[in-house]
Formats: C-alpha cells, sequence, structure tokens
C-alpha cells in the first residue's frame, strides 16, 4: 500500500472512530438526560461519591476531557469547590477507560449490522427515546468500523523496518511519554489516542513493552483541554486544572518506575496473551484505578500543593454576575439546561426580594432602602441580558423536545421577570415622592395596600415555584390566573373608592395619587405572575399568552 493512501485511510478510519465516539456519547447523553443532571445536581462533599459521579458522567458522554471541562465550569461559576472538583475529575479518568475496554472486546464483525439497526432506528422511527438508542448503536458500529479501517491502514508499517525500529523506540520512557502526550494533546482525546494505539496493536505493528509507555503519556496529554480551559477563569477553577495535571504526572511517574523495577508489561501479556488491544486496555484500566486508589485519600494534599502552584483568593464576585452559568457547561446540554433553570430562579427570587423591599418603604415610610432596591434592579437587568445571551447558545445545541419548550418559555419568564423588577423600581420612586412630600397613607389606605401586597406577593411565590418545579401544571396556573382576575376588580373597586375619598378630601391628593399608582404596579405585577405561569404550561391558546410583554407603568 502506497503512504499516501495509507494515510488516507487511516485519517478516515480515525474520522469514523471521532465520530461513532461523539455519536455513541450524545446519544447516551440524551437518553440518559434527566438522570445525568439529577447526579450532578445531587453531588454531595463526599469525594467518593464524587469519584463515582465522575466516572458515571465520563461513561456516558464518552470523554474525560469534556467532564473535566465541565468541572472547570462548575468551579469557575462557584457551584463546585476544589475538594468535591478532585474526586470528580479522579472517576472521569476511569470513566474514561470504557471505550478502550470496549474496543479490546472487538466486535468489529456485527459493526455493519449495528450502523444498519441504528440508521433505520434514527431515520423510520419518531419516538425520541428509540432515536437515542439508535444514535448509541450507530455510534458503536461505526466506532468499530473506524478501528477496523485504521488497524487496516496499518498492517503494512508491521512489516517495515523503519516503523518497526521507530516504535521499538518507544520503549525509552522518555520518548514514549512524550509521543503519548503530544498525539493527545493534538487530538483533545485520550480515548481516541489509546484507540489509535490499539489499532496498532491489532495490525502487529506495535507490542505492548512499545505501548506502555506511550499510554502514560497519553493520561497526561488529556490534562491539556482542561488546562485551556482554564485560561481567564478564576484561581479556584484554575488549581481545578492543575490537580487535573499533578494526578496524572504523579500516576506517569510512578508507574513509569513500577515498569522500570518489575515486569509489569509481562504480567498484563500473562492476562491476556496473544492481544494487544486489550493488553493496552487493561494497561490504561489499571493506571486509573490505581492512581485514583492512591490519590483519592490523599486529595487534600493535593488541594493544597494546588493553591501553593497558584497562590492567593479570588476576588468576591459582583452582584452584577452569572452565578450558575459558565460556557464550559454547554459541552454537556442536559447539565446546562439545569443550570439555567437555577439562574433564571436567582432572578425570580430577586424580583421577589425587591417587590418586597420596594413595598415595605411605601407602606410604613421606614427605613427605605433606595441604593439596595436601585442595586437590585440593575442586577436583574443584567441577568435578563445575561441570560437570553446563554439561551441563544444553548438552543444552538441537540436538546430534548421537553427541554427545548421549556427554553423557549424562558425568554418570555425572564422578561416576565424584569418587567416585575422595573414595577418595583416604580414603586420605591412612590415611596420616595410619598416621603418628600412629607405625607403618610391613611389607616384605611395601608389596610388596603398591605392585602393587595400580600395577594400579589402570594401570587409570585406560587408562580416562582410552579417555575422551579419544571412540571406541568394547568390547574396551579388556572388558580393564580382567577386570582389575578380578582385583583383586578378589587384595584378597580379600590381606584373608585378612593377617588371618592379623594373628593370627599378624607386624603390628600399627593397620597392618593401615590396610592392609585401603587394599585396600577401591583395590577401589573400580578399579570406578570400569571404570564410566568401559563409560561410553563402547554395551554397555547390562552388568552394571556398573546400579552406576555406587559408595558411597566412609568412613575417619572
Amino acid at each position: 500500500m502506497e503512504i499516501g493512501s495509507m494515510l488516507m485511510q487511516l485519517a478516515g478510519g480515525l474520522g469514523l472512530f471521532l465520530f461513532g465516539m461523539k455519536l455513541m456519547g450524545d446519544g447516551l447523553e440524551m437518553a440518559a438526560g434527566s438522570k445525568l443532571r439529577g447526579m450532578i445536581e445531587r453531588l454531595t462533599k463526599n469525594k467518593y461519591m464524587g469519584a463515582l459521579v465522575g466516572l458515571v458522567v465520563t461513561a456516558v458522554i464518552q470523554s474525560s476531557s469534556a467532564t473535566t471541562v465541565m468541572v472547570v465550569g462548575f468551579v469557575n461559576a462557584g457551584l463546585m469547590n476544589l475538594a468535591q472538583a478532585v474526586g470528580v475529575i479522579m472517576g472521569a479518568n476511569i470513566g474514561t477507560t470504557v471505550t478502550g475496554v470496549m474496543i479490546a472486546i472487538n466486535l468489529t464483525a456485527i459493526a455493519p449490522i449495528a450502523v444498519l439497526i441504528g440508521v433505520v432506528m434514527i431515520s423510520f422511527i419518531k419516538r425520541n427515546s428509540v432515536k437515542h438508542i439508535g444514535q448509541i448503536i450507530a455510534g458503536f458500529g461505526i466506532l468499530f468500523m473506524g478501528m477496523k479501517m485504521m488497524s487496516t491502514a496499518m498492517e503494512p508499517l508491521s512489516e517495515s523496518e523503519a516503523f518497526t525500529s521507530l516504535i521499538t523506540s518507544f520503549s525509552n520512557p522518555l520518548l514514549g511519554v512524550l509521543v503519548g502526550l503530544v498525539f493527545t494533546a493534538i487530538i483533545q482525546s485520550s480515548s481516541a489516542s489509546v484507540g489509535v494505539l490499539q489499532a496498532l496493536g491489532a495490525a502487529g505493528a506495535i507490542s505492548l513493552p512499545s505501548a506502555i509507555y506511550v499510554i502514560y503519556g497519553q493520561n497526561i496529554g488529556t490534562c491539556v483541554t482542561a488546562l485551556i480551559s482554564s485560561v481567564g477563569t478564576s484561581k479556584t477553577a484554575r488549581r481545578t486544572a492543575v490537580v487535573h495535571l499533578m494526578f496524572n504526572v504523579f500516576g506517569a511517574i510512578l508507574f513509569i518506575v513500577i515498569s522500570m523495577l518489575f515486569p509489569f508489561a509481562e504480567l498484563v501479556q500473562r492476562i491476556a496473551p496473544g492481544s494487544v488491544m486489550a493488553q493496552i486496555s487493561i494497561v490504561h484500566v489499571i493506571f486509573n484505578i490505581v492512581c485514583t486508589a492512591i490519590m483519592l485519600p490523599l486529595s487534600n494534599l493535593l488541594v493544597k500543593v494546588a493553591c501553593k502552584v497558584i497562590p492567593g483568593s479570588d476576588p468576591v464576585k459582583s452582584s452584577n454576575s452569572l452565578a450558575y452559568l459558565d460556557a464550559r457547561i454547554l459541552s454537556t446540554p442536559p447539565v446546562a439546561v439545569a443550570q439555567l433553570f437555577k439562574e433564571v430562579d436567582r432572578m425570580g427570587q430577586l424580583a421577589k426580594e425587591t417587590l418586597g423591599m420596594a413595598m415595605d418603604a411605601l407602606i410604613t415610610q421606614d427605613n427605605i432602602k433606595v441604593d439596595q432596591i436601585y442595586e437590585n434592579e440593575n442586577t436583574i437587568n443584567f441577568l435578563n441580558r445575561g441570560i437570553a445571551e446563554y439561551l441563544v447558545k444553548i438552543n444552538g445545541l441537540d436538546l430534548e423536545d421537553y427541554d427545548r419548550q421549556a427554553l423557549g418559555s424562558m425568554y418570555h419568564v425572564i422578561s416576565d421577570m424584569e418587567r416585575i423588577g422595573d414595577h418595583s423600581e416604580n414603586l420605591c420612586e412612590l415611596a420616595q415622592t410619598l416621603k418628600k412630600s412629607k405625607q403618610k397613607f391613611s389607616p384605611w389606605a395601608v389596610e388596603q395596600a398591605t392585602e393587595m401586597r400580600n395577594r400579589v406577593e402570594a401570587m409570585l411565590e406560587e408562580a416562582l415555584q410552579m417555575f422551579a418545579s419544571r412540571e406541568t401544571q394547568p390547574q396551579m396556573a388556572a388558580d393564580i390566573n382567577r386570582r389575578e382576575e380578582i385583583i383586578d376588580d378589587a384595584t378597580q373597586e379600590l381606584k373608585d373608592l378612593h377617588i371618592e375619598r379623594l373628593n370627599q378630601r378624607k386624603c390628600s391628593v399627593v397620597a392618593g395619587t401615590v396610592f392609585m399608582d401603587m394599585l396600577t404596579n401591583l395590577e401589573r405585577i400580578a399579570d406578570h405572575c400569571t404570564n410566568i405561569a401559563y409560561s410553563m404550561t402547554n395551554q397555547k391558546n390562552h388568552e394571556l399568552q398573546s400579552t406576555i410583554l406587559v408595558e411597566p407603568v412609568a412613575v417619572r
């Protein structure tokens, strides 16, 4: 076979291998979406549980690099501390060996049938859950076809004296580690890098003694992706990438020493005689399990060393920052969707807090927290823009229909929350107007304002609970809508009564005007609460869906 033809076939095989791995990982990720999301959300401070989570997540998404980048994103967003991250990263290193184990089983013979079955399931069956299984099966088959293509392309190399001499030189620890490190850093996937090495083994072009040091280098090379992704992040996030590097460098040094002092390669050859593919997989598995078993109990020491390498502390996050979102999390869409819900819920809670402060100021005239209210409103506006930008990014990803529909509603929800913030700012300005005029509400007005406030805040609380639950609850939405109609009627009735009181000179013009503007703002907030509730249902024909964007009352 000519060199050009061989390289073309090798490149094509590698492309199929990477595509198959991606297709299988995406199918697994979509099939396990909510469970994957729940597993990460329930992550505890227990580092051993974290290692288990890292193992499972990486086995699902088929990439330890993607898991590590996601962890860097979590740490950068402040959702995970460094101690938690260490366990997940170590588990991810074990999870990445799953691909190599599958390759070692060598199911190449059934690969074409697997591709056919998978494509039929994807193309002709409408049910999403079946399509995802089809993706897994098709990806599995394509992966093995890529492996076969690579090993076939490299078979002539086993007869080349020059290539054999080059491969033999890999038994030099330094050269072998360097080759594995550089190749893995270039293709950004240790699973694919190990797969290429297994293809060489299947072609008879490399033996385990020559491959063993390359494997150690591959485990270091996989750290490059996380190191690159940590650039520009917080110090704690950068320490996470450093811990990942230290873990694999320590493991490589340990196993280089073991391989030089003891007949480790010969032992593995006895375990799986005649199959270099299986031998490479066994070394990869042993390397990561042993390193994790040694380093996980010593993870606190790793954290301390990382803090020495990158000293100092992170500055306190500004309120005008995204607490749960990070671009790196987008690599795992189900997790990114869960984080979006948390960020929007945070925005809703901030809007609720701002409304409470504004109404306290208006009713009691004591301790008007003007600066805090305006700061909250600025933060709400920032979150509105930041979440909207993140929604644009995530909508370009492969999502479940359920998630895509929820994200479509989220545009409306954040708009309603932003409007509630605007109305709260209006209420604060009304409180200032009342204070400057040295006026107060009458006892009757205070009683009515308090009752209206309680009704609206209860509606907002239920709407936010409904949003946070992510469950379609038409009955609860209808109940919120019914109460909103009661508030509409009560608002009009109170306005009519107040006009009578103004005519009877029972209250001042300033206090009366402020009272009626307060009612208008509260009534509009109730409208937005109803919009939020109905945004989380599938009732597209509801009359309020056409009035989602309600303009705030300007009180200037």
